[in-house]
């Protein structure tokens, strides 16, 4: 998606949460990627189509059933929509059956360090996820929004401790309808020794707060550094219950999803030893520098051939 402090907790720590979260990765309700027999099943966020035809000087969702006939013609079978009222998501739902695509999981920005707005935070993606469950939604993924979008503001220790706390009581809520609650970071959460993007995972419980891994996230906000990524796989690998796929080359977004700056295929085979099954998101988008050779529908085709192969060790 677009861009968007107390001090990390102790390896040890992290570690031995991650030891029970193992366990819970077995639960089929996770087990989200695999098809009937080896086919993978492969979506794609919102945020990629909105930025391409931006590029173009269009507005993907000022008519979305276009726009969605245009995401089944590129081939993937799923589509992760951000949300931000029940209203939407019967709208969506609607659209989405039309063209045979599902809607595995949903995303769903929240603010949750503030104690002002926490609360009604949590209340609008249960609302939210209500619905979507009955469409057939597993996973609710959200970002808590840094203090302001893009900003140089970080939160303070008592606005992470509130925050994490406040994931945490969304994730139990959800847990009892039957949903995963996803945790998603984008670069910001990075800064100051990715304070706020450990806290919200060493800081909370493995039982109620997942990890949607977006890698060239935590790539970019480490410095475009994969021994960061790596490490992050190996401390968090068992929560991981979604991956965000995009690739850049150079440090810049390349228009398909395929080989450049990150490693996949040792990604993929780093996850697979962990023993998860993720349910797989393209967001393949597009930024300042990256090659304009082809449209939304042609990116995401060659994107979903190369993710294809890539993650066939995951069905």
């Amino acid at each position: 998606m677009s861009q968007q402090g107390q001090p990390r907790r102790t390896f040890l720590t992290t570690l031995g949460w991650a030891g029970g979260a193992a366990l819970l990765s077995a639960q089929p309700s996770l087990g989200l990627t695999a098809e009937v027999g080896d086919k993978l099943h492969i979506a794609c966020n919102e945020y990629p189509w909105t930025v391409f035809y931006q590029r173009e000087n269009q507005n993907f969702n000022a008519n979305l059933e276009a726009g969605l006939e245009e995401v089944a013609r590129s081939g993937v079978q799923g589509y992760e929509a951000s949300a931000t009222s029940p209203e939407q998501v019967d709208h969506l739902v609607s659209l989405l059956k039309k063209h045979n695509l599902e809607m595995r999981s949903l995303y769903v920005n929240t603010v949750l360090h503030d104690p002002a707005k926490a609360e009604r935070s949590i209340e609008t993606v249960l609302a939210i996820a209500q619905r979507a469950s009955k469409a057939g939604t597993k996973i609710i993924v959200t970002n808590p929004s840094p203090i302001s979008w893009g900003g140089p503001e970080d939160k303070d220790d008592t606005q992470l401790r509130l925050q994490g706390k406040s994931l945490e009581k969304l994730g139990k809520e959800l847990r009892t309808m039957g949903l995963t609650l996803a945790y998603h970071n984008h670069d910001i959460e990075l800064r100051k020794s990715a304070r706020e993007f450990h806290h919200m995972l060493a800081g909370t419980n493995p039982e109620y707060v997942k990890f949607c891994l977006d890698s060239h996230w935590v790539y970019r906000g480490s410095g475009n550094s994969s021994v960061a990524l790596f490490d992050v796989v190996t401390l968090y690998a068992p929560r991981i219950v979604e991956l965000h796929l995009r690739q850049s080359v150079d440090g810049i977004w390349s228009e398909t999803f395929g080989e450049g700056d990150i490693d996949y295929p040792a990604l993929v085979q780093k996850i697979n030893e962990a023993g998860v099954k993720p349910h797989l998101v393209l967001e393949q988008a597009v930024e300042e520098g990256t090659p304009r050779s082809m449209d939304a529908v042609e990116s995401h085709r060659r994107s979903l051939e190369y993710a294809t192969r890539v993650f066939a060790p995951l069905a």
